[in-house]
């Protein structure tokens, strides 16, 4: 199985702990999740619409193959990430569709609300995030 689909389709077998976070912090999560996760819908569709342009473009001189060329990688990166961070929405929002939302994946203990409100798809507490960063380098 790719890792996008096994990340697209999370199971509640996969849940081996469920999530201490209360009711509220849920249904504030799951708002916010889900307004992240239109925004980032419109603006693929947006990015989408620009690179279409880009490409009927009908460029003079090598000036504008440049620009073209720098545009259309730069907005694939964009695009990238943005497609990346959907897929990590997708995920969590099926974690709080099975009580497991806010549980790190490496050591299975709660991640800190705090954490969550600042990067709210977070899979991984700061400590193993630590432990997972160093190890790519």
């Amino acid at each position: 199985m790719t890792r996008a689909t096994k990340e697209n389709y999370y199971s509640e077998e996969e849940c081996t702990v469920k999530s201490i976070l209360t009711q509220n912090e849920i249904s504030f999560f799951k708002k916010e999740l889900e307004e992240q996760k239109k925004k980032i819908k419109s603006n693929l569709n947006i990015s989408s619409a620009e690179m279409d342009e880009i490409i009927n473009y009908d460029p003079k001189d090598e000036g504008d193959y440049a620009s073209i060329a720098l545009e259309q990688s730069l907005g694939n990166k964009i695009s990238d990430r943005q497609a990346d961070n959907l897929l990590l929405i997708n995920k969590s929002l099926k974690k709080i569709k099975h009580n497991c939302y806010g549980i790190c994946a490496l050591c299975e203990e709660p991640i800190r609300t705090e954490r969550l409100k600042i990067k709210i798809f977070a899979e991984y507490c700061i400590s193993c995030r630590e432990i997972i960063e160093k190890e790519r380098k």
